[in-house]
C-alpha cells in the first residue's frame, strides 16, 4: 500500500494550493479519504474526509475555503486550499481507511505528509 501525497509549497497569505493524494495497493473506491494536518508540537488534526458514499466533512477552520475531492478513477483525493492562512502551516497527510468486511477493524494507511507553508 502506497499513499502520495504532493502539492505543498511556499505560498502567500490569501493565495492557493492544491494537494494530491495518489494512493496504490487498495480499493480505492471502498476507502474512506482524509487530509489531516500537524504543526510541530501539537496534535494531527482532521482537516477534511470524503467517505466512500460520497459524504465530505471540513473542519469548522477550514469550512467555505478548502474543498476535498475524489476520482476514484485515478485512485486520488484532492484537498483544493484557497484564501491561505498563515495558520494553515503545516504538513498535510492524506490517509485512507476501510473497515474490513465481516470484521470491525478499520485499516488506516497514511502517506507521508507534504509540507504547506504560507507567508504573511
Amino acid at each position: 500500500v502506497q499513499l502520495q501525497a504532493s502539492g505543498g509549497g511556499l505560498v502567500p497569505a490569501g493565495g492557493s494550493l492544491r494537494l494530491s493524494c495518489a494512493a496504490s495497493g487498495i480499493i480505492f473506491s471502498a476507502n474512506d479519504m482524509h487530509w489531516y494536518r500537524q504543526t510541530p508540537g501539537k496534535q494531527r488534526e482532521l482537516v477534511a474526509a470524503f467517505t466512500s458514499g460520497g459524504t465530505t466533512t471540513y473542519a469548522d477552520s477550514v469550512k467555505g475555503r478548502f474543498t476535498i475531492s475524489r476520482d476514484n478513477s485515478k485512485n486520488t483525493v484532492y484537498l483544493q486550499m484557497n484564501s491561505l492562512k498563515p495558520e494553515d502551516t503545516a504538513t498535510y497527510y492524506c490517509k485512507a481507511s476501510r473497515v474490513l468486511p465481516s470484521s470491525t477493524y478499520v485499516a488506516n494507511y497514511w502517506g507521508q505528509g507534504t509540507l504547506v507553508t504560507v507567508s504573511s
